[in-house]
């Protein structure tokens, strides 16, 4: 019982926060500088401009994603859904609260250059990634796009969910061409969001646990392993191998380490003639990795 109310208590504070996030770039660097973001939320953004800003932004917003939110909860995962509605919720009544409030947001028309607007795509696709990454580290899913591919996966798992993602945004990148006067620039500001915050949220989703893989092949294994333990703080596993050219047995020793070791790391291996090594980066390390 209590396990399950933590577990709650994570979930709805996760939601809330990147609502928040989210709400931040959108508010103070999206909206007032015309240029939409992807997916579904920039289909709501492009008709808020095509409505003359009459609408409340965030009206929109609900309108174009609850109905997505909803089937979701029924067809694919109630809490899912529940937690994906939360969070646009948050999001677009924080951003509503935000406009009362009068902050002022970095906008175009009160900067001397026009190409200051990539100050505010770049803001933009780095906050809004960093709320994005926040939910789907959570729950694996954090708007419309996904929300859409999570329906579509459930109905025909064999379909390509990337293909329906990237065609999603690309509609948006396209309609946005015509809606803001047929002018490059938005076109260029969205395609750019799009491209950063789809790094930041690769960056943090793979990027915070990340290590490289050593493999190394040596007949010294005992001093190689002790002083690898001993300068680099990592363990090392031992694996017996065969050396098919010579037909020698050999060791292969595994450890994993952090990037700015790799230098230190070979500067050991070639201390060890006969030594080969070869290594990898890998995504995520779990366990006791503290270094």
């Amino acid at each position: 019982m209590k396990q399950g109310l933590k577990q709650w208590a994570g979930d709805l504070g996760t939601a809330v926060l990147a609502g928040l996030v989210v709400a931040v770039a959108y508010y103070f660097f999206q909206n007032s500088n015309g240029f939409a973001p992807g997916g579904v939320g920039g289909l709501a953004t492009i008709t808020y401009h095509l409505l003359g800003y009459r609408v409340k932004w965030a009206v929109l917003m609900l309108a174009f994603n609850i109905p997505i939110f909803v089937l979701v909860s029924v067809f694919v995962n109630r809490k899912l859904g529940l937690m994906l509605v939360l969070y646009m919720a948050v999001q677009s009544i924080a951003v509503e609260l935000l406009e009362q409030s009068g902050l002022p947001a970095y906008c175009l028309a009160n900067n001397s250059e026009d190409f200051e607007i990539v100050f505010a795509c770049i803001a933009t696709g780095v906050i809004s990634g960093l709320g994005f990454s926040i939910m789907l580290r959570r729950f694996g899913a954090s708007g419309g796009t996904y929300a859409i591919s999570a329906l579509i996966k459930h109905w025909r798992p064999e379909k390509n969910i990337a293909n329906l993602a990237f065609w999603l945004d690309g509609s948006v990148v396209f309609i946005a061409f015509f809606v803001y006067g047929m002018k490059i620039t938005p076109v260029i500001c969205t395609l750019l969001n799009l491209f950063i915050a789809n790094v930041v949220v690769d960056n943090l989703l793979t990027g915070l646990r990340n290590g490289y893989k050593f493999e190394i092949i040596t007949d010294q294994p005992e001093e190689l392993s002790r002083e690898l333990i001993e300068d680099l703080g990592h363990g090392v596993t031992e694996l017996r191998a065969m050396g098919m050219y010579s037909h020698t047995e050999k060791f292969m020793l595994v450890c994993i380490i952090r990037k700015r070791q790799i230098g230190k790391m070979m500067k050991i291996i070639k201390r060890y003639p006969g030594t080969f090594a070869n290594f990898s980066k890998v995504n995520e390390v779990f366990g006791r990795f503290k270094q």
